[in-house]
C-alpha cells in the first residue's frame, strides 16, 4: 500500500470513515464527481453516480453538460455548463464543509478548457480542504478504431495540463499512447506507456480495453498498474459497444481503490461488475446500459475473474 493512501485511510483529523489497512471492508466516502449529465439513458454523472451510492458512496454530482441524451445519437438538446458555473456550485460546496471529508474526486469528459480549468480548480480546492484527497481522471480523448473525437484544444488540455494532477487515471490502450507519445501494441510496450506516465504525474494505472498479441482469441483485458504492482484481467469479448460503460469503470475502481482494496481486488471486483452490466445490457437487446436493472453486480457480482500478476 502506498504511503498516500494509508496516510489518507489511518487519517481521523477529519472525521473521514477510517479501514484498517490490513482489511479489505468497505469504507463509505464522501465522492467529487464533475461530469456531464443526460436525462435518457446513461454517460457521464448519470452513468457513474448510481452504481457509487449503490456501494454506499456519499456522491456529490457536478454536472458540465445537462443534454437530453448521449451525442452518439448525432441530436440532442439541452445547455452546456460554464466553467465559472461549475466552480460557483463547487464553492457552494465547500461554504457547507463538503470538501472537508471528500476522498475523492472524479473527472470524464471534458468539453474544452474553461471546463478543464474549473475541474483542476475543484481540485485543488479539494486538496486544501483535504490533502489525501485522491483525483481520478479518465482521459477522455478517442479510440483506436475512430482516433481522437475531441477537439485538438481538449487533447492538449489532457495531455499537457490535466493528467499531471490526477493520481488515477483510466485511459484506454489508444488514450495511454496518446498521452505519452507512443503507440504501444504488445503487453510490454503498453507496460512501457504507464511508465512513462507514470513519471508524469499519476502512479495509478487502469488501462481499459487492452488487446495486443498476447490477449486470447475473442477475449478483452484491463490492466491495473499501481507503483511496481501490475494485474492483468482477461473477460471474454461481448459484441457490443455500450455508451457510458468506461463511466461506469472508472468509478467503480477509482472507488475500491481509494477506499482500501488492493490493486488486485479492485481491478476483479470492477472487471466483475462491469462484464456483467455489459452482459445484461446485451441480453436486453437495448442501446442504453442497464444501469438500475444490473445494480446488484456492483455490491455482489454474479461472475468472478482472477486476475495475474504482471512483470515489470
Amino acid at each position: 500500500m502506498h504511503h498516500w493512501r494509508q496516510a489518507y485511510l489511518s487519517s481521523n483529523e477529519t472525521g473521514v470513515p477510517q479501514i484498517d489497512p490490513g482489511h479489505a471492508t468497505m469504507v463509505f466516502m464522501r465522492i467529487l464527481s464533475i461530469q456531464s449529465a443526460v436525462a435518457y439513458g446513461h454517460v457521464g454523472n448519470s452513468a457513474a453516480v448510481f452504481p457509487l451510492q449503490r456501494l454506499g458512496h456519499e456522491v456529490m454530482p457536478v454536472n458540465t453538460v445537462l443534454f437530453s441524451n448521449h451525442t452518439g445519437y448525432g441530436a440532442w438538446r439541452g445547455p452546456l455548463i460554464s466553467g465559472d458555473d461549475v466552480r460557483e456550485i463547487v464553492t457552494g460546496i465547500e461554504e457547507r464543509g463538503g470538501l472537508v471529508d471528500t476522498a475523492l474526486v472524479i473527472s470524464g469528459y471534458q468539453g474544452g478548457s474553461s471546463i478543464g480549468d474549473a475541474i483542476l480548480d475543484a481540485v485543488a480546492k479539494a486538496r486544501a480542504a483535504n490533502p489525501n484527497v485522491l483525483y481520478s481522471c479518465d482521459p477522455v480523448l478517442g479510440n483506436a478504431t475512430s482516433g481522437c473525437f475531441v477537439s485538438p484544444e481538449v487533447q492538449e488540455l489532457i495531455r499537457d495540463r490535466v493528467i499531471q494532477h490526477a493520481d488515477i487515471i483510466t485511459p484506454n490502450q489508444f488514450e495511454l499512447g496518446f498521452v505519452t507519445g507512443t503507440d504501444p501494441k504488445t503487453l510490454d510496450e503498453v507496460l512501457e506507456s504507464v511508465g512513462a506516465v507514470q513519471k508524469v504525474g499519476p502512479q495509478t494505472v487502469l488501462v481499459t480495453s487492452v488487446n495486443t498479441p498476447e490477449t486470447p482469441d475473442d477475449s478483452i483485458q484491463m490492466l491495473a498498474v499501481s507503483g511496481d504492482e501490475a494485474w492483468l484481467v482477461t473477460t471474454p469479448r461481448l459484441p457490443m459497444k455500450a455508451n457510458g460503460s468506461g463511466d461506469v469503470t472508472q468509478a467503480l475502481f477509482a472507488s475500491h481503490f481509494a477506499a482500501g482494496k488492493s490493486l488486485k481486488e479492485a481491478l476483479e471486483l470492477t472487471t466483475a461488475s462491469v462484464y456483467e452490466l455489459l452482459k445484461n445490457t446485451l441480453v436486453s437487446g437495448q442501446r442504453e446500459l442497464q444501469l438500475v436493472e444490473s445494480q446488484q453486480a456492483y455490491v455482489e457480482p454474479a461472475e468472478t475473474f482472477e486476475a495475474v500478476a504482471v512483470k515489470r
